[in-house]
């Protein structure tokens, strides 16, 4: 899938930096409540509670055009689900990395996350520069194996075994890649057939969340929940995946643009509307998934993608996100870093005065740190370093 629309890499780029900004401002005090992430049985949809989900929409946005060029480099069905599956192992296990960082017997919760990063590097490290060295790159390579397998075993020798719980934000994204990927390959760029499974996906959600199939009927306990996420995350996963074939498909036509904006508009509206007639019967919930959350994230990616696309496709202002680039060409490099960031913070001592924690100067001081995040990894690709699974 060539001439790749760029609204589509704009959105993940934003999507990253925000996702560090809000991973960043827990602990600020004097901001607005609905910068942060509503209650369990919070009925409200917080600004952080839109960031996640726009990373599930932005992976199924993304799953095309990644397996469209495995096959054109010539690999097989067998060798790009042997792919998709390696890549979801490895997502889910950094998952429950990140979701067990926390004091293991003698090891405090900072330097089990900073071991954790540093695994992390090594074992996922992308640098072709060091690959020339085959030695020395399968050396670091099996080091940071060795060390995830040492942090695991320890673990469960200080009496604190791994746990799932809820798999964590990266774990939660592995497998929707792999529900939305899988999906792919049966329909591959067929309109009909991914508009079809995406309405399965969406009235899934709905019928777990309802009391309409009730509990003990055995269609419930195989249709509903069988697979980790939920079925309202693996439907923002497919919507992504729809609405990148949908952009696509338009795009190249004539006048196109003038149909896919109204088209994305058009879809943000039907959402929009359908979030208020689920908003009698559900909450919004991120916590909980429910459909009005789900409806009301989708309202906001439908036209946020409109806007992006008229200023990044139809006007060609793709200079205004350049400065975003990295986070959407090395959005895992972007999302381990602050894990080593945060663990040294903290074994070292370090900080800046209390009262800059508060109102509008700690905000600024969160987006500034987001940007330097992206610098650096920007200063990472220059050197051709990143991480990538």
């Amino acid at each position: 899938m060539k001439n790749r629309v760029a609204a589509i890499d704009v959105l993940r780029s934003i999507t990253m930096f925000l996702m560090l900004f809000v991973n960043d401002i827990p602990g600020l005090k004097g901001v607005p409540e609905w910068l942060f992430h509503a209650k369990a049985d919070q009925n409200m949809l917080g600004f952080s509670d839109i960031i996640f989900p726009a990373f599930l929409f932005c992976v199924g946005m993304s799953v095309p055009f990644a397996l469209e060029n495995r096959f054109k480099k010539g690999e097989n069905y067998l060798q790009v689900i042997t792919h998709i599956l390696i890549r979801t192992f490895s997502l889910v296990v950094m998952g429950l990395f990140t979701l067990n960082c926390s004091e293991h017997g003698v090891i405090s919760g900072s330097w089990f996350m900073l071991l954790m990063a540093i695994g992390f590097i090594l074992t996922w490290l992308d640098a072709p520069a060091l690959a020339q060295h085959r030695g020395i790159y399968k050396a670091l390579k099996w080091a940071g194996v060795l060390l995830l397998a040492g942090l695991l075993i320890y673990s469960d020798v200080s009496g604190k075994p791994f746990q799932t719980g809820w798999w964590g934000i990266l774990g939660l994204i592995g497998w929707t890649y792999l529900v939305v990927s899988l999906v792919y390959l049966f329909t591959r760029k067929n309109l009909t057939a991914n508009g079809i499974v995406c309405a399965v996906f969406i009235l899934l959600c709905v019928l777990n969340q309802s009391s309409l199939i009730p509990e003990e009927y055995f269609s419930r306990a195989v249709l509903l929940p069988f697979i980790p996420g939920g079925w309202t995350h693996h439907a923002l996963g497919i919507s992504g995946l729809m609405t990148s074939l949908v952009m696509k498909h338009l795009a190249q036509q004539k006048n196109g643009h003038r149909t896919l904006i109204l088209t994305l508009l058009l879809a943000g509206v039907c959402c929009c509307l359908s979030g208020v007639v689920c908003h009698h019967f559900w909450i919004v919930s991120k916590i909980q998934a429910t459909p009005t959350w789900l409806f009301y994230c989708l309202a906001i990616y439908f036209v946020s993608l409109a806007l992006i696309f008229y200023i990044t496709d139809v006007k060609g202002k793709n200079s205004w996100f350049q400065w975003l680039k990295p986070a959407g060409v090395a959005t895992l490099t972007c999302y381990i870093l602050p894990y080593v960031w945060y663990a040294l913070k903290d074994i070292l001592g370090l900080s800046l005065p209390e009262g800059v924690y508060f109102g509008g100067v700690g905000i600024l001081i969160s987006l500034l740190y987001s940007y330097l995040i992206i610098l650096i990894v920007k200063y990472l690709l220059e050197w051709g370093v990143k991480i990538k699974v």
